[in-house]
Order: structure tokens, then C-alpha cells, then sequence
């Protein structure tokens, strides 16, 4: 398949790189053989396993994940990234006749959340689960597929580089919100266990955060209803069926301009460099700006990067960038996934979040993961 070529990468004066912890989908079957740059793995963790573990105390006490990921540009200029073919699209759910991405998002001061954008939770593998300093949280957005199963996040929230293994206990809850004491209302879709994690190999083997993307094959959702029963938690559960036909799925889109109007959305909840603490992790934010190249950030082996402006701190990881989105509809085309925070102007504080950029290679592992089956959680 097609490699493309690297931009050299120039140190940065101050720079020390805080992760933010298409045509419709080929035909191909859902047993093919991915190509050889793309890892599919399954998820170590048996799915009821996973979905019992995070008891309404854990996803409380769970901590945003920052993979120990900022930046700091002091105006440096970015690094142009290029298409490394045709721009290609794959629209929402529910638009599926929809021709041409439009380009248009319009800034409104009143923005309906997507019910797609939710917050994925995760332990750390190789240490104790029972460990509260193990519990970790990403944002995450369902994204179209042909069953209607698939989530769009960071690789480095699937993936840990340090133990070189995918995390364990990995959920999805779509619409997570955190406004009152009843545990129906946190996860109003359903939860939906990990099955399949597909990410691009040059993450896995090389840590280049370039292919800081990832996306993830859930079982169908379930409602779950806890109970204390002798200081012990009893569920009881039911199924909700799948991902895509309960929130609804973003549009995928690839080679497109470096210059583009999105919307970011995730649940930030870290602290600023300076240790200010602006955000919750409670409930979803979002930013809107228009995406620019960022400069490269050699640590990290990042070398083609957008970004936009945006105050986001960890714990928005995963969250998507969302091009063309319709207030109306909820929807709009996944352009990119909030991956690095950016301390621009030298303050201690964040200032641009950016994604990598998506081209070919991105549309490769989308469409392995795209087409795989996954169903009832067993």
C-alpha cells in the first residue's frame, strides 16, 4: 500500500511535548484479512466482565487520562500536511444518500450535543483493577459501520505504549452525563463493551502519535440497573441492541484541507499547566475554530498534525472533531480525534487542542474495523 513520505522533523525551542486521555463502506467481508499496517486485536477483557466492573462508585472515581502528552509551539510555525490521494467521505447514519460533504458547519450559540459523543472507561493492564489508581476515562464518538457497531477514539486511549498491550475493562457510554445521583440517567444509550480494537501499526510498534487514532468493534449495548445489597453492588441487565441504531453514527472524511471549520466535542477534566481546573469531566463541552497545521513535536514522533483553538484539557482524548456538523441532525464527518494539548503563547495554559491528520492510511483501518460483526455481548 501507499507510505507516505515523513517531513523531517526540526526541534522546537521550549517545545516538551497532555493527550486529550466515506463512499459508503467497502465490501469487504467481514473475515478479510486487514492490510499489514493496520492491528486488530480482541479485547482481553470478556465483555460481561468489563460492563460489571464499572459499578457506578468506579466511573465515578475514575481519572481522565492524559498519557502524559502537552505541548508547547511558542509560535513556531506547523508543519504542512498533505492528501496522500482523493478526499473520500462516508456519511452519517441515516444520511446514507447524502452525495457530497457540504463543508459548512455553522457556529451557533446554541448547539445540540451529539448523542454519539460519550466517554469510554478503561483500567490500566498490568496492575491491579482493584486499584482506584488504575481507573481511566477518554471521550469516544459511535461513527458509521456496516453493523453499526463501531467507535472512534484515540489510540492512546485503547493502546498503553509503557506496557506495549491494550487496556482492560474498556466500555463505551454514549451521552454520559453526570447530573444527578441516578445511574439510568449516566448512561441513558446503554453500555457497550469492547470487542475488537483496530489501530495503525505505526502507533503500536513506533509511538508516533501521527496515528493517534483508533477505532473500536462494540457488542450490542445494555442497560444495566445497580443495587446495593449488602454493601455489595447486584445488577440486573437487559439488551439495548446496537451502537449505531440507538445514537445514530458520525460520517467518516479523508484527505481533506489542513483548513477546515469543526467542532470538537469530550469531557475534559484535567488541570492547565498552571493548575487551574476549568472543566468537570461531568458533562460533554465543545470548541468550534478552523483547523491549521501544528508544528512538529519530535518526542512524539508528531510530524503532521491539525489543530484549532480550544481550551480542552485531559480526559477530552478520543472526542471527535466534527466536519460539516448540523446542529439539526446531530451529525457531521469525523475529521479528526482530539488527541494533544498546546500551550501556544508560553502562559501555562492550553490554548489549541489538534488531531492527526487524516489520509489513507487513516481510511485503511477505519475500513477493517468497519466491517466487522460483532452482536450480542456472549
Amino acid at each position: 500500500m501507499y507510505s507516505r513520505a515523513r517531513h523531517i522533523a526540526i526541534p522546537l525551542a521550549g517545545l516538551t511535548a497532555i493527550g486529550l486521555a466515506a463512499g459508503m463502506v467497502g465490501s469487504t467481508a467481514a473475515s478479510a484479512t486487514p492490510p499489514s499496517d493496520v492491528v486488530s486485536k480482541n479485547a482481553a477483557t470478556p465483555a460481561e466482565q468489563a460492563v460489571q466492573f464499572w459499578t457506578p462508585d468506579r466511573i465515578k472515581r475514575a481519572a481522565d487520562y492524559d498519557a502524559n502528552l502537552d505541548a508547547r509551539s511558542n509560535g513556531v510555525k506547523g508543519v504542512n500536511s498533505t492528501p496522500d490521494g482523493p478526499p473520500g467521505s462516508v456519511p452519517p447514519i441515516g444520511e446514507e444518500k447524502t452525495k457530497n460533504v457540504k463543508g459548512k458547519s455553522i457556529k451557533s450559540k446554541q448547539v445540540n450535543l451529539p448523542n454519539t459523543v460519550g466517554r469510554v472507561f478503561f483500567t490500566l493492564p498490568g496492575s491491579n483493577p482493584a486499584n482506584p489508581a488504575s481507573w481511566r476515562y477518554c471521550s469516544a464518538s459511535s461513527v458509521q459501520g456496516k453493523y453499526r457497531n463501531l467507535v472512534a477514539t484515540s489510540a492512546h486511549c485503547v493502546y498503553d505504549t509503557k506496557k506495549d498491550t491494550f487496556y482492560d475493562n474498556w466500555i463505551f457510554i454514549p451521552s454520559y452525563w453526570d447530573g444527578d445521583n441516578a445511574w439510568e440517567g449516566k448512561a441513558p444509550y446503554g453500555i457497550y463493551a469492547a470487542k475488537t480494537f483496530n489501530a495503525h501499526d505505526d502507533f503500536v510498534v513506533k509511538e508516533d502519535y501521527d496515528y493517534d487514532y483508533a477505532f473500536v468493534n462494540v457488542y450490542n449495548g445494555i442497560k444495566v440497573k445497580w443495587e446495593k445489597v449488602n454493601d455489595k453492588w447486584q445488577w440486573t441487565r437487559k439488551n439495548v441492541g446496537r451502537l449505531g441504531d440507538n445514537v445514530g453514527g458520525q460520517g467518516f472524511t479523508w484527505n481533506r484541507g489542513t483548513k477546515a471549520n469543526v467542532f470538537s466535542f469530550g469531557y475534559p477534566a484535567g488541570e492547565h499547566p498552571d493548575g487551574d481546573k476549568p472543566f468537570t469531566g461531568r458533562t460533554m463541552k465543545w470548541c468550534y475554530g478552523k483547523t491549521a497545521p501544528m508544528p512538529a513535536a519530535p518526542k512524539y514522533n508528531l510530524q503532521e498534525h491539525i489543530g484549532l483553538k480550544c481550551t480542552f484539557t485531559a480526559g477530552a482524548s478520543g472526542g471527535p472533531l466534527l466536519y460539516s456538523y448540523k446542529s439539526s441532525t446531530r451529525t457531521g464527518y469525523l475529521i479528526g480525534v482530539n488527541s494533544v494539548a498546546w500551550d501556544t503563547d508560553g502562559n501555562d495554559r492550553y490554548d489549541h487542542i489538534s488531531s492527526p491528520y487524516f489520509n489513507t492510511d487513516t481510511y485503511n483501518v477505519y475500513k477493517a474495523a468497519a466491517n466487522r460483526w460483532t452482536g450480542n455481548m456472549p
